[in-house]
């Protein structure tokens, strides 16, 4: 289920504005890759351009090359919504639909990609994303109450369930933890490191600790100057990056020296 991703030579545009430059890495199945750096490095940016989230964007482009597997991600037949539905993507705010029950938001993408289920089997789908996602013992006596109703960190663990729901084979989580406690921060680590047995997942985390916590692999981001395109500095095993970065900056940022 779980998919490599080759990043090679991209480029990433807002209309002539180039935002990112010349990022290449390998994302590894099976495993979480953290995207660090200062704000402003273009860390977002390139991780909606793994799901082509980005073309939301009017005159957003990409050069290079996205593979996942042997399936070019940009190639000329390749439709957007079906990349999406491959790669799933959580926000930094929980973001589920405020007048929807815990069921329906769980149910919302299967229905927006015209899965006809037996209610049987819905059922069964919404109870195994919602266990996937931890939250399951906590709302499963009040599963037709509003998503809205539940706390930052269980409406958050519910957009997880949601994104996984639709069976993904990567995850694309962009700052997931930056609005919650401590306590909720935590729930989200453990699920990450329980999911990633089943999915490749990519984060953009501003929280160092929380990179060194969860990650297996980290890149990090940066950007020469005000104006100037963010690009990847270094990416390699995660111990190796917080221990013996390659590259001062890293170091330097690592630190505590900028950003």
């Amino acid at each position: 289920m779980a998919k490599r991703i080759e990043v090679k030579d991209l480029d990433i545009y807002y209309d002539k504005f180039l935002a990112v430059q010349g990022v290449s890495m390998t994302i590894q199945p099976r495993s979480v890759t953290a995207l660090i750096g200062p704000s402003g490095c273009g860390k977002s940016t390139f991780l909606r351009t793994l799901n082509r989230m980005h073309e939301l964007v009017p005159n957003a482009r990409v050069e290079g090359s996205v593979v996942m597997d042997d399936d070019d991600l940009y190639g000329p037949n390749v439709d957007p919504v079906n990349v999406r539905r491959q790669i799933g993507m959580v926000f930094q705010r929980a973001n589920p639909f405020p007048t929807m029950s815990i069921y329906d938001n769980v149910a919302a993408g299967l229905k927006l990609n015209n899965k006809r289920l037996k209610k049987s089997d819905m059922d069964d789908l919404v109870e195994r994303s919602l266990k996937s996602a931890n939250l399951w013992e906590e709302v499963k006596d009040r599963l037709h109450k509003p998503g809205s109703g539940l706390s930052g960190g269980q409406q958050q663990r519910l957009c997880i369930a949601r994104a996984i729901a639709v069976q993904p084979e990567v995850l694309l989580m962009d700052e997931p933890c930056s609005a919650l406690d401590p306590i909720s921060t935590q729930a989200i680590e453990d699920l990450m490191l329980e999911l990633k047995t089943n999915y490749t997942i990519v984060i953009v985390t501003h929280n160092m600790q929380q990179a060194a916590r969860v990650s297996d692999t980290t890149g990090f981001f940066n950007l020469q100057g005000v104006g100037k395109p963010g690009e990847l500095v270094e990416i390699d095993e995660t111990t190796k990056i917080f221990s013996t970065p390659a590259q001062k900056a890293t170091e330097d940022y690592i630190s505590g020296r900028f950003g």
